[in-house]
């Protein structure tokens, strides 16, 4: 049954439906009636009554319109049988296996996949500004793509149960409002993006931005408003013209062609705006016009005729025919002048606009096949590349910019496509290759000339990526790839290569404490079962201390009165567990280990010298025999640097009383510098001063302004200055 509603006029309807016979109306509109949908339908009013929303309508209207939603995407029964069906295992007294009954084993496989995605709604949102409303949304993103792995169909039915409640959001509280719209704009929007279905999205988008930021959406929806007319003015005699040049090359307007205007949506226009630091007049795609034709080649026809008679913007053709995007969009893009507008053009066939609109959902209109239903390719990548991580936030983090940005698309030397995200690396591009390729990349070609690793690559670039046995990727590169499966592929490695350092790095403690053989560490774990703990050794000063504990029965009849006690010592910013006395550390040059980093102490009489943990050096010393370590970690807190100028009373002692003060408070007094005012009259204190970061600073001056008169006292380094 073919669609008699636009995507828009079947909004409008949704919107003002609030009773269940005019909900379905508008589902009959769509999709015609069969004997299980009218059971489908009696059973969700029957189990939903006397259930209300918070607008006050019975809640059956709410599954019906989200069916109404699903059959203007997929003419699936199933697909809308469940979304009847929705909410009846979580909030009523039926059972998945009545349902699977009742109904059939597919509609009841995706309702158990939506009833299993966790719902954040209502009076379970956490705090706007808090972790915990993070971590939810990043539970409800998982849950969503692992259900989808056997069928992504579970994805589409979600959209539009999202899409209506974005639609009915004003009945909520403005609090519960503006989480919803969080959770949308962070979780929902994208998946519709990455499934290729911008009707959903951009309104999605545009609602959520509506609730999150109402000072600058209404901004924008003023100016398009109050400009409304001009608008379709420009756009119109744009059209008459395209229409014009059209029909002298022998296209028949309704047959050959279709033309459709558009006007940017508020939240993608914002986004522009603020990107690039633009006002709302600036925007050169603010309209455009959508050219529909039958086939391929009357695209590139299509476009050279524009070419030919309106000067393009060069730097803003894209042909995604040629190179279509991840999620299969495919329209040749270009931005034209005329006379004083600047507007934007895309030009695609009518079954790439039903691909473009419908995004997945487009292959499910006319098949029946299950194979149909498996995970889209960017949801199994995912999943295979996820399969060891469990935290929900470190998978919402892995898998997030592989959803919302642009793509770029490049080639290998042999000319294979590769979709990449934009700002992606000639790093990523070898990871996407082959994870190996990734790990062993030594340099790049692109365009056939040498260049680094983390170069950002352009679209159509050539890479050819240069590898080495020995090369190892450095966990700093994380911050500069942008694709999940880099990030993935760099931290497991970095955790391999941190694995085997601990191991060795433990060991290699023990001995430095009992001063005995690597083998003979070996032997006493062993004997003592202590495997398991021995890795954890080199980052827990308390682990580390009980397995000496247990060791030391080992040597005591050997080495009687040796003290094998660790005792703690503090020096700079990093604290030392050792039996041995430590006066001096020194940072190494070789890999400038800083604050946060994992770090090795290498012992030599009574110094230590700092290095990163996977410095390859350190771990060259590590192998040698008659090299020693100790435990070292980064301090809990923090001493800071302080300025504080200041004045006092001229009278004997008073600078010797302020001093005696500093000392009592445990303050370190750096430098202090002495200045006269133009008067000759008042002298002031410039003093430096090292403060441990636990410390309260107002607790401070308020014990110091019964010495001295304070004018000024700020922080005048960051926390990794050592001063």
């Amino acid at each position: 049954m073919k669609n008699t509603l636009s995507f828009e006029t079947l909004l409008e309807d949704i919107k003002l439906c609030t009773d269940v016979i005019n909900a379905k109306k508008i589902l009959y509109q769509l999709f015609s009636s069969t004997p299980m949908l009218e059971k489908a339908l009696d059973y969700c009013i029957k189990m939903h009554e006397g259930q209300f929303r918070k607008s006050g309508e019975p809640y059956s209207v709410h599954p019906i319109l989200v069916a109404c939603f699903v059959a203007y995407f997929a003419k699936d029964e199933s697909m809308i049988l469940a979304a009847l069906l929705h909410d009846v295992v979580e909030d009523t007294e039926c059972t998945q296996e009545e349902l699977i009954t009742m109904f059939g084993h597919s509609v009841g496989v995706l309702v158990e996949g939506l009833t299993k995605i966790v719902e954040i709604r209502g009076d379970n949102l956490a705090s706007s500004n808090s972790n915990e409303k993070l971590r939810k949304s990043a539970l409800t993103f998982r849950n969503m793509l692992m259900v989808s792995i056997e069928d992504s169909r579970v994805l589409l039915v979600k959209l539009c149960d999202r899409l209506h409640n974005m639609l009915t959001l004003d009945a909520l509280k403005e609090a519960k409002q503006k989480r919803i719209a969080e959770e949308t704009l962070m979780v929902y929007a994208p998946i519709a993006h990455r499934l290729g279905i911008s009707s959903i999205k951009d309104y999605l988008e545009d609602l959520s931005f509506k609730y999150l930021m109402p000072e600058e959406f209404n901004q924008i929806a003023y100016y398009l408003k109050a400009n409304n007319m001009q608008l379709q003015l420009t756009l119109n005699d744009f059209i008459d013209k395209i229409k014009e040049l059209l029909r002298e090359n022998n296209y028949i307007e309704n047959e050959d062609y279709v033309i459709k205007k558009r006007i940017k949506h508020t939240y993608s226009i914002y986004l522009k705006m603020q990107r690039k630091g633009i006002s709302i007049e600036e925007v050169l795609d603010l309209l455009g016009v959508r050219i529909l034709v039958k086939e391929i080649k009357d695209c590139y026809i299509v476009l050279g005729i524009l070419h030919v008679h309106f000067n393009p913007l060069a730097s803003r053709f894209k042909d995604y025919i040629a190179l279509p995007k991840q999620n299969g969009y495919q329209t040749l893009h270009t931005t034209l002048f005329d006379s004083q507008s600047i507007i934007e053009a895309q030009i695609r066939t009518f079954k790439m606009h039903e691909t473009a609109e419908l995004g997945i959902a487009a292959h499910w209109k006319y098949k029946n096949d299950k194979e149909d239903y498996k995970a889209v390719g960017w949801v199994s990548d995912l999943a295979k590349d996820n399969q060891e991580k469990d935290d929900e936030l470190e998978f919402y983090e892995y898998a997030k910019d592989s959803l919302y940005v642009e793509d770029i698309a490049v080639y290998s030397p042999k000319g294979e496509i590769f979709t990449l995200p934009r700002g992606s690396t000639a790093l990523d591009f070898a990871f996407e290759v082959h994870s190996q390729i990734g790990l062993k990349a030594k340099s790049a070609y692109i365009n056939r000339i040498k260049s680094p690793l983390l170069t950002t690559l352009k679209n159509g670039d050539i890479v050819r990526i240069e590898i080495d046995d020995n090369a190892k990727p450095k966990f700093s590169w994380l911050d500069s790839v942008k694709t999940a499966r880099a990030k993935a592929m760099i931290k497991t490695h970095y955790k391999q290569r941190m694995l085997a350092v601990e191991q060795k790095l433990a060991t290699k403690l023990l001995q430095t404490i009992f001063k005995v053989s690597e083998d003979k560490i070996n032997e006493w774990v062993s004997k003592d079962n202590l495997n398991k703990n021995l890795k954890k050794c080199a980052n827990d000063n308390v682990i580390l201390s009980h397995t000496v504990q247990t060791l030391q029965k080992n040597v005591k009849k050997f080495w009687i009165g040796r003290n094998y006690e660790l005792k703690k010592q503090r020096l700079e910013n990093l604290v030392i567990y050792s039996n041995y006395k430590i006066t001096n550390i020194d940072f190494d040059y070789c890999c400038n280990p800083k604050r946060g980093d994992d770090i090795i102490a290498i012992k030599k009489n009574h110094c230590v010298s700092v290095h990163n943990k996977l410095c390859e050096r350190a771990n060259k010393l590590l192998d040698d025999d008659s090299v020693e370590v100790v435990f070292i970690k980064w301090s809990k807190f923090i001493p800071k640097n302080y300025k504080m100028i200041f004045s006092l009373e001229n009278k004997k002692g008073a600078l010797a009383s302020l001093l005696n003060e500093l000392v009592k408070l445990n303050i370190n007094v750096l430098s202090i510098n002495i200045e006269k005012n133009n008067d000759n009259l008042l002298e002031y204190f410039d003093m430096r001063l090292e403060i441990a970061e636990e410390q309260e600073i107002e607790f401070i001056k308020e014990k110091l302004k019964y010495k001295c008169k304070i004018y000024d006292f700020i922080s005048s380094s960051d926390a990794y200055s050592k001063s």
